[in-house]
C-alpha cells in the first residue's frame, strides 16, 4: 500500500511541491503556502526598480493594443464595445498575482470571442434580447473559469507536456502567419473583411476587396519599431488632422457610438444558475474555457521556451479560471493570454506580470478619462505593431533542425503550422498533440530492440548497425530492447527478437559458420519498469527458444524489474547462468562455461 501511495504521488506530484514545508516551522509554512497560492509573494521582495522601468514601458505598450482589440474582439462575441475594455483592466490583475509566465498578456483573444458569438447566437439574438444575451455570456464564462480552475486544483496541469517543442514551434509559426494576415485589414484599410481566421477565407478576403485597398492611404509603411510611440504620434496625427486625413480608417469605427466612462460594474447578480439557458451556458464554457486555456498555456509555454524558465501549468490554470471566475462577476468575459499582446510585451522588455498591471492601470485611466483620445487612433498603427512584433517568432531553423534531428517532430510541427493556418488555432494544436500523442504510443507499442556487437579490446556491446568496428559473437545473438515492456509492446517485443534470431541463423547458414547459435542474450539495461504481461513475455520466450535448443539470458534488469520478477516467482526460471549483472559478463561466463564443457568432453 505504500508503494502505491508513493506511485500515485509520483504521477500527480512529480514536482513533489510541499517539499518546502517539511521541518517547517507554523509561521514559516503560512508563509509558503502564501507563496504557492499567490505567486506574487515569492518574486515580489526581489523587485526592484531597474525591473520595473522595464515592465512599465511594455505595460503601456500593451495597453495601447489592449484597448482597440479589446473593443473588436468584443464586437466578435457580439457583445457592446465596452465590455472588451472591462476585461482588459480586471483579469490582468488577477493574472498578475497568481500567474506564473513572466510575458503573458490577458485579455480577450480572437478565438474565444468568435466560438462564444457563434455559440450564444444560436440560442439568444444579441440584438433581439441583448439583455439575456450578456447574462449567457458572464455565466459561460464563470463556468469556464470553473472547468479551468478545477483542473489546476486536480493537477492536471501536466497536459502541458504534450505542447512539445516541435509543437510549439509550429503553433508559433502558423499563429504569427494568421496574426499578421488578420492586420492586413487595417493595413491596406479594407472595410469589408472577413472574420475567420484562415489564411483562405483572409487572403479571399482581400482580393474581392481589392479596389478598397487601393485607397490605403499612405501610412502603410509607417514603421513600428517603436510600438508606444508611434502609436502616440498616429492618434495624434490622426486627431488633429482628421478633416483632412479621410482615407485613413480608425479604431472609433470598430465602435459605432458612443462609449461610455467608467469602472466596471458589478454582474454577479446577472448569472443565471436557474435558466432554462443554463445548459447552453455551460456547453460554451466549457467550450471556450478549453480553447482559451489551450492557447495561453501554449502562448505561455512559447514565451516561456524563449526566455528560458519554467511555466507551471496547474498554477496557469488557477490563474486563468480565477480570474474568468472574478470575472464574470465584474463584467467582463473569457479571458486568456492573447498571442499578439503577449509577442509585443515579450519583444517590448517585459520582465514579470507586473506589465499586466501596468497594462490595466492605463486601461483603467482610459475608462475614466481618455476614451475619447483614442477613437482617432489608426488601426494601421495597430496592425504594424502587431506583425513587427509577431513576424520575428517564425523559427523557420528551428524547423529545419527537426527535419535533421526527428521527422515525427517535425511532423507534429508541420501539423500544428498548417492546421493552424488553413483551419483554425485549436484545431492546429488538437492536430499536432495528437501526433505528439500517437508519437508516444508509437515509442510505447513500438521500442527499439537493437542487435549489440562487441568493440575490439573492450567489455563494451553497441549497435552493429550504429558501430560499424561491433563485432558479432560466436553463439550469441545479443538483443538490447530500449523501453519497458508493458503489455502494449510486449506482443511485438516478442516478434521482433524472433525476427532477430531468424536473421542470425540466416546470416549463420550463408557466411557457413561452424558456430551455430546457442545463446540468446536480452539486455535489459534501459527496461526501466515491467508489468505482468512483460514478465509472462519472457517467460513465454524462454519456453519457446527452449524447445529450439536455444538459452535465453537476462542482463541488467533494473531493481524494478527484478523485484516483480522475483515476487512472480520467474527468477527461479533461468537459473543461476540465465541472470547477469551486465552483457560483458553473461558473454564471459557463458563462455569459460562452454569452454569447459568441451575440455571435459
Amino acid at each position: 500500500m505504500e508503494k502505491l501511495k508513493q506511485r500515485v504521488g509520483e504521477i500527480f506530484f512529480p514536482d513533489d511541491p510541499l517539499h518546502k514545508f517539511k521541518n517547517q516551522t507554523l509561521p514559516k509554512k503560512l508563509l509558503l503556502g502564501l507563496q504557492f497560492l499567490v505567486p506574487v509573494f515569492e518574486w515580489g521582495p526581489q523587485y526592484n526598480l531597474k525591473l520595473l522601468r522595464s515592465d512599465v514601458v511594455s505595460g503601456l505598450t500593451i495597453a495601447s493594443l489592449a484597448i482597440p482589440q479589446g473593443i473588436s474582439y468584443a464586437k466578435l462575441a457580439k457583445l457592446p464595445p465596452i465590455i472588451g475594455l472591462y476585461s482588459s483592466f480586471v483579469p490582468p490583475m488577477i493574472y498578475a498575482l497568481l500567474g506564473s509566465s513572466r510575458h503573458l498578456a490577458v485579455g480577450p483573444v480572437s478565438i474565444a470571442s468568435l466560438v462564444m458569438g457563434s455559440m450564444l447566437t444560436q440560442e439568444v439574438s444579441a440584438t433581439e434580447d441583448p439583455t439575456l444575451y450578456l447574462k449567457l455570456a458572464f455565466t459561460a464564462t464563470f463556468f469556464a473559469g470553473l472547468f479551468q480552475a478545477s483542473l489546476g486544483l486536480l493537477r492536471l496541469g501536466f497536459v502541458i507536456d504534450f505542447l512539445s517543442k516541435a509543437t510549439l514551434v509550429g503553433f508559433t509559426a502558423g499563429a504569427a502567419v494568421v496574426v499578421s494576415l488578420q492586420q492586413l485589414k487595417g493595413l491596406l484599410g479594407i472595410v469589408t473583411f472577413t472574420t475567420k481566421m484562415e489564411i483562405v477565407p483572409v487572403i479571399s478576403s482581400v482580393f474581392h476587396s481589392r479596389d478598397e485597398s487601393m485607397k490605403n492611404p499612405k501610412l502603410f509603411w509607417v514603421s513600428a519599431a517603436a510600438p508606444l510611440t508611434s502609436v502616440i504620434a498616429a492618434t495624434l496625427a490622426s486627431f488633429m488632422f482628421s478633416s483632412k486625413l479621410h482615407g485613413v480608417k480608425i479604431v472609433r469605427i470598430l465602435s459605432k457610438g458612443h462609449l461610455p466612462k467608467g469602472l466596471n460594474p458589478p454582474s454577479m447578480d446577472m448569472l443565471l444558475f436557474s435558466s432554462s439557458h443554463l445548459a447552453v451556458a455551460i456547453k460554451t464554457g466549457i467550450v471556450t474555457g478549453i480553447l482559451s486555456l489551450t492557447e495561453g498555456i501554449a502562448v505561455g509555454t512559447t514565451f516561456a521556451s524563449l526566455a528560458n524558465y519554467p511555466v507551471d501549468g496547474n498554477k496557469e490554470m488557477m490563474a486563468i479560471g480565477a480570474m474568468n471566475m472574478v470575472g464574470s462577476c465584474t463584467s467582463c468575459y473569457v479571458t486568456t493570454g492573447s498571442f499578439s499582446r503577449s509577442a509585443v510585451n515579450y519583444n517590448a522588455g517585459a520582465k514579470t506580470a507586473v506589465s499586466n498591471t501596468v497594462m490595466a492601470a492605463a486601461v483603467l485611466v482610459t475608462l475614466l478619462f481618455l476614451m475619447p483620445l483614442f477613437h482617432y487612433t489608426p488601426e494601421v498603427i495597430l496592425a504594424a505593431i502587431i506583425i513587427t512584433a509577431v513576424i520575428g517568432l517564425i523559427d523557420y531553423r528551428a524547423a529545419g533542425r527537426l527535419w535533421k534531428v526527428d521527422k515525427l517532430d517535425f511532423a507534429a510541427c508541420l501539423c500544428s503550422f498548417v492546421g493552424v493556418v488553413f483551419v483554425s488555432v485549436p484545431v492546429g494544436l488538437s492536430v499536432a498533440v495528437g501526433v505528439s500523442m500517437f508519437k508516444v504510443l508509437l515509442h510505447v507499442t513500438r521500442p527499439n530492440a537493437v542487435v549489440l556487437g562487441n568493440l575490439p579490446g573492450t567489455q563494451i556491446y553497441q549497435s552493429v548497425q550504429r558501430y560499424g568496428e561491433a563485432e558479432r559473437v560466436a553463439s550469441f545473438l545479443i538483443v538490447a530492447v530500449e523501453s519497458p515492456i508493458y503489455f502494449a509492446n510486449s506482443t511485438y517485443i516478442k516478434e521482433r527478437i524472433m525476427r532477430c534470431i531468424r536473421e542470425e541463423e540466416e546470416l549463420i547458414e550463408a557466411n557457413k559458420e561452424t558456430a551455430g547459435l546457442k545463446y540468446v542474450v536480452v539486455d535489459m539495461t534501459a527496461v526501466s519498469a515491467i508489468d505482468t504481461s512483460g514478465i509472462e513475455l519472457l517467460c513465454e520466450l524462454r519456453k519457446t527458444l527452449e524447445g529450439r535448443s536455444l538459452q535465453l539470458v537476462l542482463a541488467n534488469p533494473g531493481g524494478t524489474v527484478m523485484e516483480k520478477l522475483h515476487l512472480s516467482k520467474s527468477l527461479q526460471l533461468f537459473g543461476s547462468n540465465g541472470l547477469f549483472i551486465s552483457v560483458g559478463e553473461a558473454v564471459a561466463h557463458i563462455s569459460s562455461l562452454s569452454k569447459a564443457h568441451r575440455e571435459v568432453i
